[in-house]
């Protein structure tokens, strides 16, 4: 079975290619694109919550960022600019998981250094 890292790998090049097709304007690619490029995001967040790593949260920012890109470049193609501003919701609900990342990783950190033995012993 495939590491996350190969599927990250992977991921690379198929969001890359999604967006160069939004800046040259070629639409019918770009819009195929979104499917593998949100497919394989999806799969990377599954396969790191299955694996518990903190990393999920940042691979469900990833999904989130990429949704909301995703339907931002739906709507330029579209003519239907108007509501691009709606992006913003996978946007915003991606830097909460960005957040919240942290915040664990920071809770984790203190506690750590709670229980961690003291280094600091004082010299005679």
């Amino acid at each position: 079975m495939f590491k996350i890292y190969q599927y990250e790998n992977f991921h690379i090049p198929l969001w890359l290619l999604k967006d160069t097709c939004w800046m040259l304007q070629w639409k019918v690619l770009g819009i195929t694109m979104i499917i593998p490029t949100i497919a394989v995001a999806i799969i990377i967040a599954i396969k790191s919550w299955r694996e518990k790593t903190d990393a999920f949260w940042l691979n469900l920012s990833v999904f989130f960022w990429i949704t909301g890109n995703s339907y931002w470049m739906l709507c330029e193609f579209l003519h239907h600019e108007e509501l691009k501003n709606y992006a913003g919701i996978p946007f915003a609900t991606g830097m909460i998981t960005v957040a919240y990342f942290y915040k664990k990783r920071l809770a984790t950190s203190a506690a750590n250094q709670e229980t961690a033995p003291s280094s600091n012993t004082a010299n005679p």
